[in-house]
């Protein structure tokens, strides 16, 4: 065994002593950053993932709007849909008049976005589960709403709720009557934004409402791989010379500024973290220090005998990267333990009236979690850099003892 390391672990047997109480008290610091910063990586990186899928799930991957000079319709959508839909990786094709709308029922408003699709088309174009009331019935005057937007108007499956149009709003010379839908299904996505946010009629029924005849306001599209830039690329270029008059809107487009967002809050909230792990560092580094100090006789002992400086520094140097090691280890391990058991956890506070990952705040019902390899290693990396820094001063301070006065000591 080399002289350092065996001196290294020396310094490391337990005793009761100062030393020893502050040596547990470093790894269980590294311990609780590592495991700290890695848990808030993967739940970060979690809800990005469950966010995108959600929204690959309801909204469409690429979306043809009407072109700058082609008014606000886009015309021929049965001919345009049906060559789209010959295109390799096109999964769906829905020809939609999506517009916001006022509903109320007893009293009680709220102004979701209307989903006008053609009823044979919704059940593949939209994955939103079986509904969670009721049956996916677009046929005749009815209408689905998320479950968030059902509890806020007080329905249920079988009531008429009441449908004000907004071309009342801008058709000065016209009057659009209020219509009554009756609620045939109620859906959940287990996301706030679209679960209060969103209803779905049939193509028809918004055309009367909106009063067009002819022609819709986008043509949607679901994409085999939506999340293969290489792919997804590809197939635009393609769906950009099928309709050359339309202008093209991806679901990266449409959603940018939600993953910017997530982000840069996943940067920020490690890096913020981090600064737990630092402390940690440093409280090794105070260990060395105070070790330095009860083994000055030791070390001038060592010193006078003609070991040299290099060996006594790799020895504290050893030292502390062992308590680096350690602490790394066991927070890796207590990360790993409270992720898998992550969801329990909460609903654990949730009883006791600590609500950790509320719903109206996050928008999901659940704390969705993925543990990445690189971030792992990120974290890895960063604790032993700052360990072997920390552990550079001390070591450098037992080497550079004076023999003659350390023994005196």
């Amino acid at each position: 065994m080399p002289f350092s390391l065996f001196l290294a672990l020396k310094y490391l047997k337990p005793k009761r002593s100062v030393t020893s109480v502050i040596t547990c008290v470093s790894v269980l610091g590294v311990l609780l950053g590592v495991a700290v910063v890695i848990i808030v990586r993967a739940v970060m990186t979690g809800f990005g993932d469950l966010w995108q899928e959600k929204i690959l799930d309801f909204k469409p991957h690429v979306s043809l709007l009407p072109g700058y000079s082609s008014g606000n319709l886009v015309r021929n959508e049965d001919a345009l849909a049906s060559k789209l839909s010959t295109l390799d990786g096109v999964v769906t094709v829905t020809p939609e008049i999506d517009t916001r709308a006022l509903l109320e029922f007893r009293g009680r408003v709220a102004a979701p976005v209307i989903l006008g699709v053609d009823p044979d088309r919704f059940t593949s174009a939209y994955k939103i589960g079986p509904p969670r009331a009721g049956t996916y019935d677009l046929e005749g005057d009815s209408i689905l709403l998320g479950t968030d937007l059902a509890r806020r108007l007080g329905v249920w499956v079988g009531d008429k709720v009441t449908i004000y149009s907004p071309k009342t709003l801008v058709a000065k010379d016209e009057i659009y009557l209020p219509c009554k839908w009756t609620v045939t299904g109620i859906f959940s996505l287990g996301q706030r934004d679209y679960d209060s946010g969103y209803a779905v009629a049939s193509l028809a029924n918004l055309r009367e409402l909106m009063g067009v005849e002819h022609g819709v306001f986008a043509i949607h599209l679901k994409t085999a791989a939506p999340a293969d830039n290489e792919k997804f690329t590809a197939l635009c270029r393609q769906i950009r010379h099928v309709a050359p008059d339309c202008r093209l809107v991806t679901w990266q487009e449409a959603d940018r500024e939600i993953f910017n967002a997530l982000a840069v809050e996943k940067n920020m909230t490690a890096l913020l973290l981090m600064l737990i792990t630092v402390v940690a560092i440093f409280c090794v580094m105070n260990t060395l220090l105070v070790l330095t100090v009860q083994k000055t006789s030791e070390i001038g002992l060592m010193k006078a005998l003609g070991f040299p400086k290099g060996k006594i520094m790799m020895a504290f140097v050893v030292h502390g990267l062992i308590q680096c090691t350690t602490g790394t280890v066991l927070g890796l391990a207590a990360a790993y333990a409270i992720l898998k058991n992550l969801q329990n956890i909460v609903e654990q506070l949730a009883r006791f009236g600590i609500e950790v990952f509320p719903k109206s705040v996050y928008g999901l019902d659940s704390i969705p979690y993925r543990l990445v390899a690189a971030d792992v290693v990120w974290v890895v990396v960063i604790v032993f850099v700052f360990g072997l820094l920390a552990s550079l001063v001390p070591a450098f301070l037992a080497a550079s003892k004076n023999p003659v006065a350390a023994l005196n000591k």
